[in-house]
């Protein structure tokens, strides 16, 4: 599955594009950005609501395919800007976290 994918099955809406071609293997679910920077799995969604540049850092160094603003938690102009810098994908969804990692398992399997 592709973050192309993903954002068609599930109506995500994007809010900085990034490479929609890359493979989604994986999902992970946190908020506490030092957690999720060790533990995150290469090429998995992101789910958060954890809208700030440094969160952008984390998913650059924990090389995430995407990451999903959960909640509709929004995303600040800083991290919009460095997600562009750095081609991180980020969408956005009114769904929690668990109700959307659901899904994302079903697409996954």
């Amino acid at each position: 599955m592709t973050v192309k994918d993903l954002i068609e099955e599930l109506k995500l809406t994007i809010l900085v594009e990034g490479d929609l071609d890359r493979e989604v293997t994986d999902c992970y679910i946190g908020d506490l950005l030092s957690w999720v920077m060790g533990r995150a799995p290469e090429d998995s969604v992101w789910l958060t609501v954890m809208g700030n540049i440094n969160s952008i850092a984390v998913a650059t160094l924990a090389d995430v395919s995407c990451i999903v603003l959960v909640e509709n938690a929004a995303l600040d102009t800083d991290a919009r800007n460095k997600a562009n810098i750095h081609g991180v994908t980020i969408l956005q969804t009114e769904e929690n976290s668990y109700a959307l990692a659901v899904k994302i398992s079903g697409l996954l399997r």
